[in-house]
């Protein structure tokens, strides 16, 4: 599986998760990281998004190739982290296990039609789990909202790492990523 190709031609992401990451993702950046976001949309074929459309999700994936090719794939990692803060997301979080099983509630509420992928959150002991990311979305982006995420929820006292563990990845041509998160 290549990163950036949905599975299904028919899978959509809503246009209030779009806005989010482009105003709220990019624009803490700069405003010329704003501006090129919105300019890779309109190349990928989305042209003034709004909060309540729904747009191809193979058009947003289009951009997001766009962004990391001109900006870095660091930017997509960054993007990733802010994504709880941005997207329609689970309130119900209140620890770090919570949290990452949440994941895949809130990409459902974000997306929709046809085949998506999904995350899956499995606990190893009491300050480690593992997510699993069987999405077309790419490594760095998945990496950061899973830190996003495990920051949010963490003790303050925690520290939280990251780590690929899966033999399967999809950056060199695998199914899905598996990651150790630990806090």
């Amino acid at each position: 599986m290549t990163p950036y190709e949905a599975f299904d031609r028919d899978a959509e992401v809503n246009g209030r998760t779009v806005l989010s990451v482009v105003e709220e993702g990019m624009g803490r950046f700069s405003d010329a990281y704003r501006d090129r976001a919105l300019a890779a949309l309109t190349e990928a074929g989305i042209r003034d998004p709004a909060p309540d459309e729904w747009y191809p999700q193979q058009a947003w994936l289009d951009a997001f190739e766009t962004i990391a090719a001109d900006l870095q794939p660091h930017v997509l990692d960054r993007l990733g982290e802010q994504v709880p803060d941005a997207a329609d997301w689970p309130d119900e979080s209140a620890t770090v296990p919570a949290g990452l099983r949440g994941i895949d509630d809130a990409y459902r509420r974000n997306h929709r039609g046809g085949e998506i992928g999904e995350y899956r959150f499995e606990r190893v002991d009491d300050r480690t789990g593992e997510v699993t990311c069987h999405t077309p979305y790419p490594c760095p982006f998945d990496r950061g909202l899973i830190r996003g995420v495990a920051r949010e929820h963490a003790p303050v006292d925690s520290f939280v790492f990251i780590e690929e563990t899966g033999s399967n990845c999809r950056r060199e041509g695998g199914d899905e990523c598996t990651y150790a998160v630990h806090w």
